[in-house]
């Protein structure tokens, strides 16, 4: 048999974020839902919203102690790829590093692959 590739991982500092964020909320939720969007100049962006439950396909990644839901028209997009959370001089969100990106636009905001 063999083993299908980790879909994505998350770091420490991206888990840690997501739990505060769950935390703040002043409802329940399943985890955070990671999609694509067609935006920006590149044409894809990764969307993040919070998760009241579990679609019908979503992908479910349960990792460091937060569970990330995977929408399944993404799933294609970001095989392999890390979600991380960087805080710097100047902004702080969630990175992602994706081995299958082909190019970012000049800002930042959108990727092709």
């Amino acid at each position: 048999m063999i083993e299908r590739p980790a879909l994505m991982s998350v770091s420490d500092a991206a888990a840690k974020q997501v739990q505060v964020l769950l935390g703040s909320r002043n409802k329940p939720s399943v985890g955070i839902r990671i999609g694509i969007s067609t935006k920006g100049c590149s044409g894809m962006s990764y969307t993040l919203e919070f998760a009241d439950e579990k679609g019908p396909f979503d992908e479910i990644l349960e990792e460091k102690g937060v569970t990330i839901l995977i929408d399944p028209k993404a799933t294609m997009f970001i095989i392999g790829t890390e979600m991380d959370y960087v805080v710097d001089k100047l902004q702080s969100g969630f990175v992602f590093s994706n081995p299958n990106e082909k190019g970012r636009c000049g800002c930042g905001e959108s990727f092709h692959v």
